[in-house]
């Protein structure tokens, strides 16, 4: 049998997806529940106040930005962490996850200074002078908590990568309540503690993140101690920090390129109007939801393509990223028809019912999700996509391929049709949808057509 006929082996194909999803689905989960700290703080500050919802979703951004761009360093850790693996290399297992910690951590702190003076910044994108107090408010709390944030992302790298899947969702699904209950109390002042607003939300966020590099660290001591990881945690190591520094910086620059497009999306709602900007908050977080599916999938494919590339089996890399593209398909017809179906019901669970902005922000959140419809296949092709080029660790051509992608067309695109054309709101949106269909076709060829070929003779340097 040939080799594309091979990758198209329905019995194969059947038993890759069987094993994607036992992987997969608790990073799924995981990603849900940790999707679901973000929404909650979304719904809740929804009910006390729409400015203070406004300034959430501004301020929210910038700092998803940051963690984002941080979390390069944890998504480099995982395909290194898997290959090593499959050549049952522990002393390397535990080199770069040390070395991704210090990374993680080192960066957190260097990036505090623009949470702590985020309201000039939030002012010079043209936001409204409340709007960019408040979400200043926020990120001086929760940009402390990015330094734990990432070190848990290493963690659960860690973890998924040797498939322990299941623990990276309890400790999440267990950070969602307990994120809940602070918020309940803290936002709104309920049983006895102070009323903070956005404040109260920022906190809770830190002391969640601060409890569960506790948790993850302790389950990494206790259930994987053959790699003795929490072993001279303070002992440096440069050749390995090096390592994952080449392979993060790609990866966290691909991550900058497209969640800034989101951003600057985000930038543009605000210069509509503060209520289009809620609604685009609320839209937004909806689409989230499906991509933390689309998400957890392309972690799972890298972790199982980046055990195949430390084994040199071509095949099983082709046939684990197929069935991860036909699993993410199936998926997208499901949000396509929930979207389009039921847009009053999923945008209404955010606001209150005696909102008196509730009606514009029903008419605008609606035709936003329209066009998150329109968005989702190429959003779910273009991060599985990643994934699997990760899985190989190849990481530099993609990321320039996603920053053309991103800001050279997806970019000018929206603020061509957004304002230029007058669409406003939809017209932001469209040119998202534009910069995601270049980028998936540009990284579907970069996978199908070159690297994957030969894993042994793969360059980085490779057009």
């Amino acid at each position: 049998m040939n080799a594309s006929a091979s990758v198209l082996d329905a019995p194969g194909l059947k038993r890759q997806a069987r094993s994607l999803m036992v992987l997969g689905l608790p990073l799924i989960g995981s990603h849900l529940a940790q999707f679901a700290i973000t929404m909650t703080d979304t719904i809740m500050l929804g009910w006390y106040d729409v400015t203070a919802l406004a300034a959430l979703t501004i301020a929210g951004s910038l700092y998803f930005v940051l963690f984002l761009v941080g979390t390069g360093i944890a998504w480099a850790v995982m395909p290194m962490v898997a290959a090593a693996d499959a050549k049952d290399d522990a002393r390397q297992v535990r080199r770069v996850t040390r070395m991704g910690v210090w990374l993680s951590a080192g960066f957190g702190v260097i990036v505090l200074p623009l949470s702590i003076w985020s309201e000039p910044i939030l002012l010079a994108l043209g936001q409204d002078p409340e709007v960019s107090r408040l979400g200043q408010d926020y990120l001086r709390i929760a940009g402390f908590g990015l330094i734990p944030a990432l070190v848990i992302t290493v963690l659960k790298s860690y973890l998924s990568a040797l498939e322990h899947s299941r623990i990276v969702l309890y400790i999440t699904l267990g950070s969602t309540v307990l994120n809940a209950a602070l918020n309940y109390a803290l936002i709104f002042g309920n049983w006895g503690a102070p009323e903070m607003g956005v404040r109260g939300a920022a906190t809770a966020s830190v002391l969640i993140q601060i409890a569960g590099v506790i948790a993850f660290a302790l389950y990494a001591q206790l259930r994987t101690p053959e790699y003795k990881l929490l072993q001279n945690p303070h002992l440096p190591d440069w050749n390995a920090m090096a390592q994952v520094g080449r392979l993060a910086w790609p990866i966290s620059l691909t991550n900058l390129a497209e969640v800034g497009l989101f951003t600057a999306a985000s930038i543009m709602m605000g210069w509509v109007g503060t209520i289009p900007l809620a609604a685009h908050g609320i839209a937004l977080q909806i689409a989230s939801v499906t991509f933390m599916f689309h998400l957890g999938l392309s972690q799972a494919v890298t972790v199982r393509v980046g055990h195949a590339y430390g084994r040199g089996d071509t095949l099983a890399m082709r046939q684990s990223s197929m069935a991860g593209l036909i699993v993410a398909g199936l998926f997208v017809a499901l949000t396509i028809a929930a979207f389009l179906l039921a847009p009053g019901l999923l945008i209404g669970a955010f606001l209150a019912p005696d909102e008196p902005a509730r009606p514009q922000i029903l008419a605008i959140g609606g035709v936003l999700l329209a066009m998150a419809a329109l968005f989702q296949l190429f959003d779910a092709a273009q991060v599985v996509t990643l994934g699997m080029l990760r899985g190989i660790q190849d990481t530099r051509v993609p990321m320039v391929m996603a920053s053309v992608a991103y800001w050279c067309i997806g970019l000018p695109a929206s603020y061509v049709l957004g304002f230029t054309f007058g669409l406003e709101g939809v017209g932001v949106w469209a040119g998202l949808s534009v910069g995601l269909a270049v980028a998936a076709v540009l990284l579907s060829h970069r996978f199908w057509r070159g690297t994957v070929v030969n894993p042994t003779e793969r360059s980085e340097a490779s057009p």
